[in-house]
């Protein structure tokens, strides 16, 4: 991550509410629906090799109910029989039972080792899909939804190795080609990992692509592959194709193919030897000086030296220039002198137009030199930070504010992994070129706003959870945050049977369900039609945030849950409740 530039999250205070009072339970009615699948959900249950908490994370917790965000209130599943199943909502109270829309072609309990079935929704007329076996489907589905009739049609059908897991996929126009880009999921045993679990993730980035325009027919044009020691909390590829963004609490890297490797030994060979710096400078606040060694036959007329206000141009003889560029600021190129040294060096004098400035770089992205801080500047900046400093711990505490007893935390703030990070992958070079510490800003979710954009996360910060829009084609704005929800960092934290969390899609509340029966539901803060009067501070209360609880009629395992404007959908082994929240415009 050497290149990679280290970024921040930039909360916009006009969506924070620092007087939030708090969610107040209500007691009105929701309405619930329920279906009776014909068959129940193909569920896999974990192996006894497969004991480690990335195989909990990864396939123990698997969302089964996948919510097609190109059409509204359509979700999916796929049953014991191999049928992937739809249910499209348009009333609530006609609901028909889900359809069938496709059946996988290979029999799901002839292997022993697969995983469940994935499955994610590509563009609005195209499917990626996994039978848990090691075989990826690409499914041209035609419109789907409510009124739709179009059979699925496979395009593209191959086995990729081990079973895996579809974590994400794009479709998009590249070369004047449909191509498509699915994330594949693994957690592999590692022989090489003796001190820690014995298994490491992968991430395998797949590009698949139209042979020729209107052939119809596609073939794997890129495989390239991640590996990380930890599932990772959020992955997904950028629309363009061009990179992938992960989530993750340990860091993923490329594995990189025998011929990447042969040629990037060739390319380290040269760098792996130290060189000296090419030249050497020093600054003040009025000049800066350059020192350039010269070889022994290099004579006054042989050295060339252009100067103007923004660049400077060093020539040897008649070869290439040893020194070339613009220069981080302006001088005053008529006051520049030069002289050659007894010990034939050529010292170059600068004079700065802006007196007192501090130089970061000679010239702009030239590394070759090396900057030389002399004694007097140390002690200078140690004096100028002096005042950010203490010989005594905490001096001076105000009484009202004491420092912060780590003691006095509540069990629901400690946070498991402090060391997640944000990173962006570049899909050529294969390096990191955009990082984000996260810290204590614990992973919570993702959500789909708008199909055509990156799934959005939701991290908490503080108390609150806030909803991160990333922009892969915005580098100023790469990360927008678009969303709050108030207190749920903390709420959530206290639920310590949650299952699945989510969030409407136009952020009207945020939901979470146990692994068994309950559902609870935060809205966003709505104004209050009767005058409320909050007693302890003597003010009006305009608005208030409610806090729902559903309670179903099931005693089998929460599956899958996933959350429209609209209504909750929540999946068990054998029934399909639907829990009507916000009603439709």
């Amino acid at each position: 991550m050497a290149g990679a530039a280290h970024c921040s999250l930039q909360a916009k205070r006009l969506l924070l509410d620092p007087k939030f009072e708090g969610y107040k339970l209500s007691l009105e009615p929701l309405a619930c629906y329920q279906l009776g699948l014909d068959a129940a959900v193909a569920e896999v249950q974990l192996r006894d090799d497969q004991y480690t908490l990335d195989h909990m994370r990864a396939f123990g917790m698997y969302n089964y109910l996948h919510l097609d965000s190109w059409y509204q209130d359509n979700v999916y599943y796929v049953d014991q029989f191999g049928r992937v199943m739809n249910l499209s909502v348009t009333l609530d109270t006609a609901l028909q039972k889900p359809r069938e829309v496709f059946r996988l072609p290979t029999d799901l309990t002839a292997c022993d080792n697969r995983l469940c079935a994935s499955m994610h929704f590509s563009s609005s007329t195209w499917v990626a899909l996994s039978d848990g076996t090691g075989r990826l489907y690409l499914i041209k589905s035609g419109k789907r939804g409510s009124s739709a009739s179009e059979k699925w049609e496979i395009v593209f059908n191959e086995e990729l190795g081990s079973p895996f897991i579809i974590a994400h996929s794009v479709s998009f126009v590249k070369s004047d080609a449909h191509s498509l880009a699915v994330l594949l999921l693994r957690v592999e045993k590692d022989e090489l990992d003796t001190k820690g679990s014995g298994f490491h993730v992968t991430l395998e980035w797949v590009t698949i692509a139209e042979r020729k325009e209107g052939d119809h027919t596609y073939e794997i044009i890129k495989r390239r592959v991640l590996q990380g020691k930890s599932v990772p909390h959020y992955a997904a590829v950028e629309p363009s194709g061009d990179g992938l963004m992960i989530v993750s609490h340990k860091p993923f890297t490329f594995m990189q193919s025998e011929s990447d490797k042969l040629e990037e030994n060739d390319d380290a060979k040269v760098p792996n030897e130290k060189k000296d710096p090419l030249y050497y400078w020093q600054q003040t606040g009025d000049d800066l000086t350059i020192t350039i060694h010269l070889p022994g036959d290099i004579t006054k007329d042989d050295i060339k030296i252009h100067f103007s206000p923004d660049n400077i141009c060093v020539t040897l003889k008649d070869q290439p220039p040893l020194i070339e560029g613009k220069l981080y600021s302006s001088v005053d190129h008529e006051s520049c002198t030069w002289i050659i040294r007894e010990d034939k060096s050529l010292e170059i004098s600068l004079i700065k137009k802006n007196e007192g400035s501090q130089w970061p770089e000679l010239i702009i992205g030239d590394t070759r030199g090396e900057f030389i801080v002399d004694s007097s500047q140390c002690s200078e900046i140690a004096e100028s930070l002096m005042h950010l400093t203490s010989e005594v711990m905490n001096p001076n505490p105000e009484k009202e504010n004491p420092p912060c007893n780590a003691q006095e935390l509540e069990e629901c703030d400690a946070f498991l992994e402090d060391g997640a990070s944000l990173c962006r992958f570049d899909g050529d070079t294969l390096k990191v070129t955009h990082v984000i510490n996260l810290g204590s800003n614990q992973y919570l979710f993702s959500v789909v706003v708008n199909p055509r954009e990156m799934p959005c996360f939701c991290l908490r910060h503080d108390v609150d959870a806030l909803l991160w829009q990333p922009h892969s084609d915005q580098p100023e704005n790469m990360w927008e945050h678009i969303a709050t929800f108030n207190a749920l960092g903390y709420v959530q934290a206290s639920k310590q049977d949650k299952k699945f969390m989510a969030c409407a899609p136009d952020h009207s509340y945020a939901a979470l369900c146990e692994c068994l029966r309950r559902v609870f539901i935060y809205r966003q803060p709505t104004p209050l039609a009767t005058v409320l009067y909050n007693r302890k501070e003597g003010r009006q209360v305009g608005q208030v945030a409610k806090q729902l609880v559903a309670t179903l009629e099931a005693n089998d395992p929460i599956l899958g849950f996933q959350a429209t404007s609209e209504r909750l959908f929540v999946l068990t082994t054998k029934t399909l409740f639907l829990i009507k929240v916000n009603s439709g415009n």
